[in-house]
């Protein structure tokens, strides 16, 4: 399957009229997050499929709204910043976690948060119709949270994540 090439103000262009240029892009959301969140589930990690399919898919539903709206740069850029600012948030929570011997605040989960993080740039990424960068940022994505983690083993305290 091709997809064509389209220059920068066709690619962020987009029209409520548009049905398949908007299903391709939410539905690219979708797969690219489910492709991280699948990795993450199937790793025993907080943060699962749904989790990283409705980050992806809910951070190009915040940049497509401008882009509908016909937004300058400016509030194509805000949408961005709020979006990593509000993932950040999010994120947060899957890292500090209450311990339960001791009570006391820990830190874990730093690779599920930074994944989600990335998750929804990568729905920014399919909501501004960037499709390549989507799909080669997910694969790096992937790359690193398999291949890496096995490098980790050969490291003296790998960290847990």
């Amino acid at each position: 399957m091709t997809f064509p090439v389209a220059t920068s103000a066709e690619m962020l262009a987009l029209s409520s009229e548009n049905w398949l240029e908007l299903t391709r892009r939410l539905g690219l959301a979708v797969l690219v997050g489910g492709a991280i969140g699948w990795d993450r589930q199937a790793t025993g990690k907080a943060g699962g499929m749904r989790t990283h399919m409705l980050v992806s898919l809910g951070a190009a539903l915040f940049v497509m709204v401008p882009l509908h709206l016909g937004a300058s740069a400016d509030g194509l850029s805000r949408a961005i910043q709020g979006i990593a600012t509000g993932i950040g948030f999010l994120g947060a929570g899957e890292i500090v976690h209450r311990s339960l011997e001791t009570g006391k605040l820990k830190v874990k989960g730093l690779t599920s948060a930074a994944s989600i993080w990335v998750t929804a740039g990568l729905g920014v990424l399919a909501g501004c119709g960037l499709w390549q960068a989507s799909i080669v940022a997910t694969l790096l994505a992937l790359v690193i949270l398999v291949l890496a983690k096995r490098l980790e083993r050969y490291l003296p305290d790998s960290p847990d994540d």
